[in-house]
């Protein structure tokens, strides 16, 4: 299993302090220890770090917190990662290094999806239960976002931002980020112009990049190696839920295997491709029921169901209920 740490430091905790937020307050409402903030480089898991900004967003009465910290990468640089990104020749290789390397950091997948005209960027926690905290994913668009503007040295014309939440907040985020707003998505996603992906970066650094970089190859290489072939699936699995499911010849393409060998392996660590899907499904079904007003027949086509019914008899097998009753009960 993927090692569910994230780290945090004092230097988070002091933006947060000075951006008004009572930490010790959010820490405690969150059930984590207090000591948390007198260690160097504490660490906590995927559910302690969700249930902290669960409690952010209960303690602080500012929606606009987590736009106002992600946007302090404009004068900071955060981690290793954000430092090859930000050092990098264009924006679309700044996207390629958060995409490649931000795994390093914590249990989080950055997947870059490119389409004629738009770029679109997506951030997700592997080992997550529950939907993203929303302020939370305003801190990562924003940083994101920060650190495109602060590589180009220009204000940038996003051409949308794509939330699975409600609407809610929409005249401060579209304030913030100056673009269309779209509530109710199947996946968060911040989308650049396609052409933005050439602009060259004012921060590049040939050679401080050139001395990262195989650090960072390193630590991918080990970490690679360590990952169970069930996550890897599980990772190519839920990028693809855009309204269809891969095959099990394209994930094997994608990771560089034969079906065969993919069927083998995942036969070898007591688990099949089928059963796999299954649960990559389950765990997309439960959040986009909770989390947006998607209708049930449009969810059933994101996880690529071809028949409403085979949607209904599945959720029935995993959850007891049909989706639209377990909806009406676990989210009213």
């Amino acid at each position: 299993m993927r090692v569910d740490q994230i780290p945090l430091s004092r230097g988070a905790f002091a933006r947060m302090t000075a951006s008004g937020l009572d930490v010790p307050a959010v820490l405690t409402r969150a059930g984590l220890s207090l000591e948390l903030m007198a260690q160097p480089r504490p660490v906590v898991s995927t559910a302690q770090f969700f249930a902290f900004w669960h409690a952010v967003e209960t303690v602080c009465h500012d929606p606009s917190l987590g736009l106002r910290l992600g946007d302090g990468t404009r004068t900071e640089i955060y981690d290793m990662v954000t430092a090859a990104a930000l050092h990098a020749g264009t924006l679309g290789k700044a996207l390629d290094k958060l995409a490649r390397y931000k795994r390093l950091t914590c249990p989080e997948d950055v997947v870059v999806e490119l389409g004629r005209d738009e770029a679109a960027v997506s951030m997700c926690w592997m080992l997550a239960e529950g939907h993203t905290p929303r302020l939370l994913v305003d801190a990562m668009f924003a940083s994101n976002f920060a650190l495109a503007e602060r590589g180009t040295g220009r204000a940038l014309h996003l051409r949308r931002i794509e939330l699975t939440r409600r609407p809610a907040e929409g005249a401060l985020l579209h304030a913030h980020f100056r673009c269309e707003l779209r509530f109710n998505a199947p996946q968060d996603r911040i989308i650049y112009q396609r052409a933005d992906l050439e602009l060259p970066f004012v921060t590049q650094d040939e050679g401080h990049l050139a001395s990262l970089l195989p650090l960072l190859e390193g630590s991918l290489r080990e970490q690679t190696a360590a990952t169970p072939l069930r996550d890897r699936v599980w990772n190519v699995l839920s990028r693809g839920m855009r309204g269809g499911h891969l095959r099990m010849s394209q994930v094997a393409d994608l990771m560089h295997l034969s079906p065969r060998t993919l069927q083998r392996r995942l036969g070898e660590a007591g688990t099949t491709y089928q059963q796999v899907l299954d649960q990559v499904r389950h765990h997309l079904a439960r959040h986009l029921l909770d989390a947006t007003d998607l209708d049930v027949g449009e969810i059933a086509f994101l996880l690529g169901f071809e028949e409403l019914n085979s949607f209904n008899r599945a959720f029935r097998r995993w959850e007891g209920a049909t989706p639209a009753r377990w909806r009406t009960v676990t989210v009213n």
